[in-house]
């Protein structure tokens, strides 16, 4: 199968881009397994966020600590730095 019809047109393929059934079988699987996985970790997510508000944490906060910590140090002050200027502009001290 050198030569694959795409569109109407008929483009000539390296043997390098054969498709096999099996091949892509396997990909469409691992991809299927990691979104399942995805779903799962997404689920227990839910259910960490869910037990830390039953205890009276504020999960709204949380996510944003969660955030920041993902975030450089710098970044972090430069845009606290921003925000403190824009707030006293407006009158927000």
């Amino acid at each position: 199968m050198d030569v694959t019809e795409i569109d109407g047109d008929t483009a000539a393929r390296p043997d390098t881009y054969r498709v096999t059934a099996d091949e892509l079988r396997q990909f469409i699987e691992r991809f299927e397994r990691l979104e399942a996985e995805k779903k799962d970790i997404a689920d227990q997510q839910k259910e960490v966020m869910a037990e830390a508000k039953s205890r009276g944490y504020d999960t709204k906060v949380m996510r944003k600590v969660i955030a920041l910590r993902k975030r450089e140090p710098d970044d972090i002050a430069e845009e606290e730095a921003v925000l403190e200027m824009y707030k006293e502009a407006l009158g927000m001290r």
